[in-house]
């Protein structure tokens, strides 16, 4: 009997800015996406995440935010009441997106870390959509990636602490679109890295 054929991961490399901890009290205010690469049976193949990307900068969906938070995104909370996209229209726009360039695949979010990203965007797809493209659990950590690759305790790990050679030559902007694709860059690095002690392995 053959084993039942299981759909190749299409990877989003996904990065949020937000002005506060949660959403809901709080606003996503921008949000960028990247085609990270296909995993299949066969392994991770990367794609080029600059050739096909999603931005979009929303309207505040509240009135409380966190200076410290607003801060990090360098947005403008009262240009973005009448110039951000209506939350609804843009998570539209970004769910049309994802299905477009996941064609023959499961799309699947993945972040750095997933966890604050993918709060915000599943609430709001939920809020605003109904519905989400990447299900209620089609989200990658990088971070979990790297710890269990690594062998290393999840809290101890940060950018800081990774080989060099597996972190992007891009900047950390924290503009989303800008981070998204360099988030890309390191999945795809993570993806093919052997872990830290397969080089001094050999033939049993």
């Amino acid at each position: 009997m053959s084993a039942r054929r299981v759909k190749p991961g299409r990877c989003i490399s996904v990065d949020i800015e937000a002005d506060g901890p949660i959403p809901g009290p709080y606003s996503m205010l921008s949000l960028g996406a990247a085609v990270a690469g296909t995993q299949d049976a066969d392994g991770f193949t990367a794609a080029d995440p600059e050739q096909l990307t999603f931005y979009r900068e929303l309207r505040p969906i509240s009135d409380q935010f966190v200076p410290e938070a607003l801060a990090v995104s360098g947005l403008d909370r009262d240009l973005l009441r009448t110039e951000g996209a209506e939350p609804a229209v843009a998570l539209g726009e970004f769910a049309a997106w994802v299905r477009e360039v996941s064609v023959g695949a499961q799309p699947v979010m993945c972040g750095y870390p997933a966890s604050y990203d993918w709060t915000f965007l599943y609430w709001y797809l939920i809020r605003f959509t109904g519905e989400s493209p990447f299900g209620h659990s089609g989200c990658l950590d990088m971070k979990t990636l790297y710890a269990t690759k690594a062998g290393l305790p999840l809290r101890s790990v940060a950018k800081g602490t990774m080989p060099r050679h597996l972190l992007s030559r891009r900047r950390h902007t924290h503009h989303a679109l800008d981070d998204a694709v360099e988030q890309a860059d390191l999945l795809a690095n993570l993806m093919a890295w052997p872990g830290p002690d397969a080089s001094a392995s050999g033939p049993g």
